[in-house]
């Protein structure tokens, strides 16, 4: 009778686990199927929170746009920021959100660099400040809960720098 009683507990322990994995993988079908539209993450400011000679910190904000019909749970990002070939900031942050669906949200960056030793170049670019400046951004956003996906995120552009120069005064 023992045997019996374990076999029908087991049985039942099998469909109750199916019943709370087909449960959660309900919520992550969007990642295995065709419908899963990557979102479109933009660089919205960039922000000096202190500069000391050796060290400077950077609140890099940034907007994540979801076009999907299910919410987007974010767990984090690596990043590199690159102005005209040399490294303005890399790292990484464990923030989570969510974006919710059809919707955006902001995610926010501490960027920590040593711009003393590339002075000579940011004196260089500087310079002649209505000459543009390339940026690169390469970035890697961890979405998804019990299922990674790493969305890769590759923006290029440029900034004159001399138009932030004559709006500041």
């Amino acid at each position: 009778m023992n045997s019996l009683f374990l076999s029908k507990c087991r049985a039942g322990t099998r469909h109750l686990l199916l019943f709370v994995l087909v449960t959660f993988l309900t919520g992550c079908s969007t990642w295995f199927s065709r419908d899963f539209h990557e979102p479109e993450i933009q660089l919205t400011n960039i922000e000096l929170v202190y500069a000391r000679l050796l060290e400077q910190e950077f609140l890099l904000e940034f907007r994540i746009d979801n076009p999907n019909e299910h919410s987007l749970p974010v767990r984090g990002m690596t990043y590199n920021l690159d102005i005209n070939g040399f490294s303005l900031g890399r790292g990484q942050s464990n923030q989570w959100l969510t974006v919710p669906a059809n919707g955006s949200a902001r995610f926010e960056l501490r960027a920590h660099t040593n711009l003393w030793r590339h002075l000579k170049n940011l004196v260089a670019l500087l310079k002649n400040p209505d000459q543009p400046i390339r940026y690169s951004l390469d970035a890697e956003l961890k979405t998804g809960l019990m299922f990674n996906k790493k969305v890769p995120v590759r923006r290029q552009g440029s900034f004159t720098p001399g138009e932030y120069l004559h709006n500041s005064y």
